[in-house]
């Protein structure tokens, strides 16, 4: 019989391999899966599944998931694969890992890649380019939404029930990632929840002062992308969670992978040149206008980077959705 679960890895001495058809027991450890790609369920690219000794059996729960951020271009899909592995099991692990830990949640991480040879292609943002791009990298948004299903009949066989909506959380490009996925697809998302996101969210808003605002920055070719209106009833049902450092210098906005000349024209324009305050008030303000349910804060004591007080405070606002 073929395996359903590709490959096993434990942190304990805990090994299992899961079937179709067989009951797991209850975890003694954490477990991590990795996920073969599989192009015939839609998704070109392997993921990992973190399933914490307190997930709970046998009773809804809902998944994590946040994307992976390599950080760097590379066109070889193993340094991306090692970044993600880290990142969802490894003692650098970013706050996902403690979350789902603490929690009790299974935690699903993509592994996109970020290729050299395209390096305006910023798939871990999913960027106007990502979402335009073709091949084995088009919508990555959608192979996520792939990987989400298979993870749901992966847990299963663990005795994991995992509802059909996920928590999203991120930070800088893994942040973006989340902002620019909940509207695409707000009926899949339960919450979301990021930060260091360069004091930008993709706007809900047609135009701004009378300029139209495509994606990334708003919702004008919308119905181009993705076939039909925004949900608004879905979009501002999901509670979201967005904040910055005060210290944060990290703008994304003057780079060319980030957005092209068009983008940084309206951002400058329109949104602000300035991150902080300026641009990351009026992102607010929008959010605020347009009725949306988001929750924003600045960290006066910290930059680019989190610590226990955002922990804290993520958990608290997770644990709320459950």
């Amino acid at each position: 019989m073929k395996p359903l679960l590709s490959l096993l890895l434990s942190f304990g001495a805990l090994l299992l391999l899961a079937r179709p058809g067989h009951a797991a027991p209850r975890a003694a450890t954490d477990t991590l899966l990795r996920i073969a790609a599989n192009p015939a369920k839609g998704f070109h690219y392997p993921y990992f599944l973190l399933v914490p000794k307190r997930t709970p059996r046998n009773a809804p729960t809902y998944l994590m998931v946040e994307p992976n951020n390599t950080g760097l271009l590379n066109d070889t899909l193993a340094v991306h694969e090692r970044a993600a592995r880290i990142a969802i099991g490894g003692p650098k692990a970013g706050l996902s890992r403690p979350l789902a830990r603490e929690i009790g949640l299974p935690l699903l991480t993509p592994v996109f890649p970020r290729p050299a040879a395209q390096p305006l292609l910023y798939t871990h943002a999913l960027d106007k380019d990502a979402l335009h791009a073709t091949g084995e990298l088009a919508r990555l948004d959608e192979q996520l939404l792939r990987m989400i299903d298979d993870a749901r009949e992966q847990l299963r066989a663990l005795q994991v029930q995992a509802r059909e909506k996920v928590l999203l959380n991120g930070f800088s490009a893994s942040a973006t990632f989340v902002n620019r996925f909940t509207v695409l697809h707000p009926e899949r998302v339960r919450a979301v929840a990021g930060g260091g996101l360069n004091g930008l969210l993709l706007l809900p808003l047609d135009k701004v002062h009378g300029t139209p605002l495509p994606y990334p920055l708003g919702l004008a070719d919308y119905r181009q992308l993705t076939g039909h209106r925004l949900d608004w009833q879905q979009y501002r049902a999901v509670p979201q969670f967005f904040y910055m450092g005060a210290l944060d210098d990290n703008d994304a906005a003057a780079f060319d992978d980030a957005y092209d000349d068009t983008e940084r024209t309206l951002i400058y324009e329109h949104l602000g040149r300035q991150m902080q305050p300026t641009r990351w008030q009026y992102c607010q303000q929008v959010y605020q206008q347009q009725r949306v349910n988001a929750r924003f804060k600045t960290y006066s004591h910290i930059g680019h980077g989190t610590d226990m007080l955002i922990f804290n405070e993520l958990k608290a606002f997770f644990l709320a959705q459950l």
